[in-house]
C-alpha cells in the first residue's frame, strides 16, 4: 500500500507541474501579432 500511495502521490506532483506550466505559459508569454499574406495560385480560384 505505501509504494501505490507514492505512485499516486508522484502522479500528482506531475500533474500539478504540468498544470502550473500551461498555466505560466498562457499568463505570462505574449505571442507576437504580425501580418501574414499568402499567395493563392490561379488554380485554386477557378471553378472545377
Amino acid at each position: 500500500m505505501p509504494t501505490l500511495f507514492r505512485l499516486v502521490v508522484l502522479l500528482g506532483l506531475l500533474a500539478g507541474l504540468a498544470y502550473a506550466g500551461m498555466w505560466a505559459l498562457a499568463l505570462l508569454v505574449e505571442p507576437d501579432v504580425r501580418e501574414i499574406s499568402t499567395t493563392v495560385p490561379p488554380s485554386r480560384l477557378a471553378p472545377r
